[in-house]
């Protein structure tokens, strides 16, 4: 690339993304050049990720040069790598905020732009809701086209499945399949349809045949058109050559016109394939292979650790203050208890790394279970293993397992079965924004019957709930934060957890001028609670904190107990108010007839931007100036 790379400055020159057509393939490729330069500068500073828009940087810009966005429709699987569509569509200037506080989203947002089409941020729904787009375009007799990327590892979850199922009876008109195949998702895809795909990827046809079509297209004298004889032949060409591998015939039974494998870092080729599929009056699967990573030597080399990255800081300097991660505790524990219980597995949705489980993926390979991104299959899956007798660990973030609440019902709580549920990411994520924030978990949950709902206020109480999970006969949910925790307790020896029983943390005796408040913590908020309660001491409060532990079932002896010696309790949560521990408390002193003044103290009515966890926190009042001024406040 770099020898044929002309100096320009087209990015701060150009109008995009109307611009792009006025280019000549050169100038197409000294863009893309720009646009690589840009991320890593920013991307490497700021955090974001990184490996996958750098693999998109000619797709997208072949898509916005051959299609009229917004007339016609592009729509982002997951939306991670739409940093070039951003800076196509008039965002370049402010893609130094990207996932920074009151910047851009790190993933399409209808509310920012209108060529955001359908927001993102969860795998495998582009394909249903460009469905939807496609069909209300029918109905109402529109003519624009729809364009779907999704990603290989995307492909293999159920829902885009089921789209694709769907698409010869409800589309007539134009719609078009971007399979982006880059051999990831986050860790390396899994399953049959992924392994097919790969095949192809890796075959001596397709590797002659890739450069017969590169001969081809470089002697077409101008880029951009139809060239409908040209690619009706290589689509013949490709459909026979993959039909030994299956993939295509598959596509090609449900419906589809497959067009490809095809380089996915030839403009060119992108073009014309994409010129071809706009122009057909019927579905279209252009199978797109592209290198995560793309022009930066460290993420081409090392993808899944470059798939997100944080800002430039001193790491070690931050897990020497902190302490190990809650997803490394974990994973660490559950190769300790695996060691002992031949029945403990564990499992994920692609998301081994994420999870922490890669110790225990290289310990135990045969207990060890990547679905791919399938939350719904690892939920009833695991109630499967459950009901043989062994113990399944599932490992999902708070907000995918909102994919499988169904499943978490009928197929794991109906039944009273010992499943084990770790939600990472609970609680506010920061950056990643509204479509990631693990905050509806302990709502969902606690209403679901023989559920156990549990938070532990650091990682050292953590061993000690995963302990008692793994020995619970019935289903049981921990929830912890992204990140580490303070060292500060670390040291206590490890008390084993009682079902729905709490911890004193603080216990105040109330002085004759004194008002006595009673804060229940759950989780990391306890740490809160502490600094929380050393501010109100000065303002002659006697404060006690219980440590919650237990959502479900709740401490009601020690609760209603130190309730009635209070002039106000205080519930505080990471999580939302409504349907909340908070609610749960009220429900409690109703039944009881308890009236005790309680203040709920947790997340709004509302899905909650993006931003550092800091500000969010503090805007929401659940920091500690915050929670300290809403109690003095209400008492």
């Amino acid at each position: 690339m770099k020898n044929h790379i002309i100096k320009s400055n087209l990015l701060d020159t150009l109008d995009f993304p109307s611009s792009l057509k006025k280019l000549s393939a050169k100038e197409l490729d000294n863009l893309c050049h720009e646009i690589r330069e840009l991320l890593i500068s920013i991307v490497v500073k700021n955090g974001g990720h990184l490996a996958s828009n750098l693999g998109v940087v000619e797709l997208t810009v072949a898509l916005h040069t051959v299609l009229d966005s917004p007339n016609d429709k592009i729509l982002w699987d997951v939306s991670h790598q739409a940093y070039v569509h951003k800076i196509l569509t008039g965002r370049k200037n402010e893609l130094h905020t990207i996932r920074q506080t009151g910047g851009l989203s790190g993933f399409v947002n209808r509310k920012e732009s209108p060529h955001d089409i359908f927001g993102a941020g969860h795998a495998s729904t582009s394909l249903s809701a460009a469905l939807g787009i496609a069909k209300a375009r029918d109905i109402k007799g529109d003519d624009y086209s729809v364009f779907a990327v999704i990603g290989d590892g995307a492909m293999s979850g159920g829902l885009a499945l089921e789209a694709i199922n769907n698409v010869s009876e409800q589309v007539k008109g134009n719609f078009v399949v971007v399979l982006n195949d880059n051999e990831m998702s986050i860790s390396r895809p899994v399953g049959s349809l992924a392994s097919a795909i790969t095949r192809i990827r890796t075959s001596s046809p397709y590797l002659s045949l890739k450069h017969q079509i590169e001969n081809v297209v470089g002697r077409i004298p101008k880029i951009g058109h139809p060239l409908n004889r040209k690619i009706e032949k290589l689509v013949e060409r490709t459909k026979n050559m993959i039909t030994d591998f299956k993939v295509g015939v598959i596509f090609e039974e449900l419906g589809f016109r497959y067009l490809g494998p095809i380089d996915g870092h030839n403009i060119p080729l992108l073009m014309s394939a994409f010129s071809y599929a706009k122009n057909t009056e019927q579905p279209v699967l252009i199978h797109v292979m592209t290198k995560k990573g793309k022009g930066y030597g460290p993420c081409e080399k090392d993808p899944v650790h470059f798939h997100g990255i944080g800002p430039s800081v001193d790491k070690k300097a931050i897990q020497e203050a902190k302490g190990p991660s809650y997803s490394q505790v974990f994973g660490d524990t559950l190769c300790q208890l695996a060691k002992n219980n031949q029945k403990i597995c564990a499992i994920t949705a692609a998301m081994t790394s994420g999870t922490g489980l890669e110790s225990f993926y290289n310990t135990f390979p045969e207990r060890f279970f990547d679905v791919g991104i399938a939350e719904e299959h690892a939920v009833t899956f695991a109630a499967g293993l459950a009901s043989q007798g062994m113990k399944p660990v599932v490992a999902i973030y708070s907000t995918f397992l909102q994919r499988a609440y169904d499943q978490v019902i009928h197929d794991v709580c109906l039944q009273n079965l010992p499943v084990v549920f770790m939600l990472d990411r609970a609680g506010l994520v920061g950056p990643d924004g509204p479509t990631h924030h693990g905050v509806f978990d302990i709502a969902f949950l606690r209403s679901i019957p023989n559920m156990v709902v549990m938070a532990p206020k650091d990682t050292h109480e953590l061993k000690a709930m995963l302990q008692f999970a793994v020995l619970y006969d019935g289903p049981i949910s921990i929830r912890y934060p992204k990140g580490q925790s303070p060292l500060a307790q670390s040291e206590q020896a490890l008390e084993p957890i009682l079902l729905g029983k709490s911890e004193v943390v603080l216990s105040a005796e109330k002085k004759s001028n004194q008002k006595q408040i009673c804060i229940l913590a759950l989780g990391d908020m306890v740490e809160k609670a502490v600094i929380v309660a050393k501010k109100l001491d000065e303002a002659n409060f006697a404060v006690s904190i219980i440590n919650i532990r237990f959502v479900k079932p709740l401490d009601k002896d020690l609760i209603l107990k130190v309730s009635q010696a209070s002039n106000l309790v205080v519930t505080l949560e990471d999580g939302v108010i409504q349907g909340g521990f908070g609610s749960a408390v009220l429900e409690l002193f109703n039944a009881e007839k308890v009236m005790v003044p309680v203040l709920t103290l947790g997340l709004p009515d509302k899905f909650v931007e993006h931003g550092e966890n800091a500000d969010l926190y503090k805007k929401y009042n659940l920091d500690v100036a915050g929670i300290a001024e809403q109690i003095l406040a209400f008492g």
